[in-house]
């Protein structure tokens, strides 16, 4: 995995040649998720906006849109997106962006993927990328008015997702949000918790942890967060807003 600071950033006016090509993958995404982000074909398969939806049950934009209503009409000040995601959400991240006083950063572990993201994006100083682990991000302290992790949390080892919400608290500021989409504990009535349950043990199996745990739980024992959770489709999903 990457360490502090070893942040390679790059503007979206670069050319897809600025992105290094040699890179360390983390062992869990080479092992349970090369097939959906790391191999080179993986782009090329999942990026589609109605799959993404397909994925979610017919809920990505549904999805998309609880969390953006979470942040002002105008992204003033500096947000953080940990980790690309497939489809449209960035895109709808940059039409807030101001032509003054607004940046976002996005980090993800994989080139491929920031490359990706960079093709999809227009052309703005405003908005960086920056190869980067979630679990050690590379900002200072306080340096983020806001932060958007949009299902990434179930794809990694508890380990690494506790330390992903370590420095996620970590960079925002007092006051700052922290949005958290990701799956949950479907209702009881709800059949996808007893259809879905193989399919998440067989082909994500971290997943599951979200399932058992609150979210909330992994932030670091020191943090006191406002927590403020929302559920929908029958519960399988779930958007938390922490507020440091």
């Amino acid at each position: 995995m990457l360490q502090k600071n070893q942040d390679a950033c790059l503007p979206l006016q670069s050319p897809a040649a600025a992105i290094p090509l040699a890179h360390s993958v983390p062992a869990y995404l080479d092992t349970y998720y090369w097939w959906a982000y790391v191999h080179p074909q993986a782009v090329r398969v999942f990026e589609r906006q109605w799959l993404a939806n397909a994925i979610l049950w017919g809920n990505y934009a549904r999805l998309r849109d609880s969390a953006l209503a979470e942040f002002d009409a105008t992204l003033k000040g500096r947000t953080l997106q940990v980790a690309c995601a497939y489809g449209d959400l960035t895109n709808r991240l940059c039409t807030r962006l101001p032509e003054r006083g607004g940046t976002l950063d996005v980090v993800d572990v994989l080139p491929i993927q920031l490359d990706n993201l960079r093709r999809k994006l227009p052309a703005s100083d405003r908005v960086r990328l920056h190869t980067m682990d979630s679990s050690a991000l590379g900002f200072a302290d306080a340096s983020f008015d806001r932060v958007l992790l949009f299902f990434l949390l179930h794809e990694q080892p508890r380990e690494v997702r506790i330390a992903t919400l370590a420095e996620a608290w970590r960079v925002v500021k007092p006051g700052g949000r922290i949005v958290i989409v990701d799956y949950a504990l479907p209702d009881r009535a709800n059949p996808l918790r007893y259809l879905f349950r193989p399919v998440l043990a067989a082909l994500e199996p971290f997943a599951l942890d979200l399932w058992k745990s609150e979210i909330a739980q992994w932030l670091p024992p020191p943090a006191r967060a406002a927590v403020r959770k929302e559920t929908c489709f029958g519960g399988l999903y779930q958007k938390i807003v922490l507020t440091r």
